[in-house]
């Protein structure tokens, strides 16, 4: 399940669709898509992107929200993630 994860960073949208197109292409059933703090957008256009123009037969099988602390120079700070579970059907 590992293997089949997308971290979402800075790099434009379309990046990120064929990152998770050549996972399914690949064999799997099951990719992950993770994102935390502003990039959050784009992990929601990632996956909708994906589902309704490039792979019409997966699905968002899951979505999880929730709060990570991380360590910054000014102490710890709360940051909002997200995690999207894409299925094969």
């Amino acid at each position: 399940m590992e293997d089949n994860l997308v971290y979402i960073g800075t790099k434009p949208v379309m990046n990120y669709v064929l990152a998770v197109v050549t996972q399914f292409n690949a064999g799997a059933k099951e990719v992950v898509i993770k994102a935390r703090g502003k990039t959050i957008v784009r992990a929601v256009d990632t996956a909708e992107i994906t589902v309704r123009q490039f792979l019409t037969n997966v699905t968002k099988k899951e979505v999880t929200i929730s709060t990570d602390t991380v360590e910054t120079d000014e102490g710890p700070t709360n940051v909002s993630a997200i995690q999207i579970v894409l299925s094969c059907k």
